[in-house]
């Protein structure tokens, strides 16, 4: 299995943006090679605009050309995007109804030894927040082409959360993706299991330990968290009858807040979240920190035991 960084995906499609619409422009706050916004800094300089180290202004910039037209993608760490720029998000673009692509790179716990200060782990939940704000936190390379893709024909604000690492790639090119619908990974009629970004993987790993026991589980790959896909949710809970959600993101706020939001007041069941619970990360390297916070397929394991157990 390929191991791919999903911010490569992000540029790949941002090349391809470039060359086909010319009202597409791309800011950076400083952090363009790791971005990848490099990319569009080589190849069409003019459609690339470094802001230096100065999310707010780059929101605030961003904002006023989509004003004038243009579709910016505004890009930098998730951590300072959500963080530093919330308030030019919510007022400048999002009060205001601007066209604007927020790209949040370097997400979660498995962007490793950067540590604490750069692991945006409440990043998903800040944005979920918003009003008019659409969220999409992609599993892989191709689907964060693909996500880049779709919101950029997108007529509004939206907001698209990455990694770093290189990550397994598990979707294809003919794999269907479309903004707002989950994604059926798996079939199962024990338990569903939830996830996005590198959870996916994760998901997919448990899946297959635990079909080892018999345990048969629905993985369903929700990658846009705003709007959710209620419907899907309601289904596969009524199917199975048990559900844990998996995220790289605090396990409040994010895609195991959705889902419980979803549930409660449509077929409440079981509902076990897999996440950083209340705490910050910090310093090593990613399938360590995984590990140690409780998010790797070991975890994914046993709160489909624990859902099973409620289930009963």
């Amino acid at each position: 299995m390929d191991r791919i960084p999903p911010r490569d995906g992000y540029g790949k499609a941002l090349l391809r943006l470039v060359e086909t619409d010319e009202r597409i422009v791309v800011l950076d706050a400083d952090v363009a090679k790791s971005t990848r916004t490099e990319w569009i800094k080589t190849a069409k300089s003019k459609r690339f605009i470094d802001m230096g180290i100065s999310e707010q202004d780059m929101v605030g910039t961003a904002a006023g050309l989509a004003l004038s037209g243009m579709i910016p993608f505004a890009t930098t760490y998730s951590v300072f995007l959500a963080g530093r720029a919330w308030d030019q998000i919510r007022t400048t673009v999002l009060y205001s109804g601007c066209n604007v692509k927020l790209a949040g790179a370097h997400a979660g716990i498995n962007v490793g030894p950067d540590g604490a200060t750069h692991q945006a782990m409440e990043d998903a939940g800040i944005m979920r927040g918003l009003p008019g704000m659409t969220v999409v936190v992609p599993c892989d390379a191709i689907e964060t082409e693909k996500a880049t893709m779709a919101i950029a024909a997108l007529n509004g604000p939206a907001f698209i959360r990455f990694g770093r690492e290189a990550m397994p790639v598990v979707t294809s090119e003919d794999t269907e993706f479309e903004l707002g619908k989950a994604r059926l990974v798996s079939e199962g009629d024990d338990v569903v299991i939830f996830a996005n970004g590198p959870m996916v993987y994760e998901a997919m790993e448990a899946g297959q330990e635990l079909l080892k026991g018999g345990i048969h589980a629905m993985i369903v790959d929700v990658h846009t968290i705003k709007p959710l896909d209620c419907e899907c949710i309601v289904n596969a809970a009524r199917k199975t009858g048990a559900v844990v959600t998996a995220e790289d993101h605090q396990d409040i706020g994010g895609l195991g807040s959705a889902v419980c939001e979803c549930l409660s007041g449509e077929y409440p069941v079981p509902v076990i979240r897999v996440g950083l619970h209340n705490t910050f990360g910090e310093s090593g390297q990613a399938g360590e920190l995984m590990e140690k916070y409780g998010i790797s397929k070991s975890h994914i394991i046993s709160a489909v035991k624990r859902a099973l157990e409620l289930k009963r």
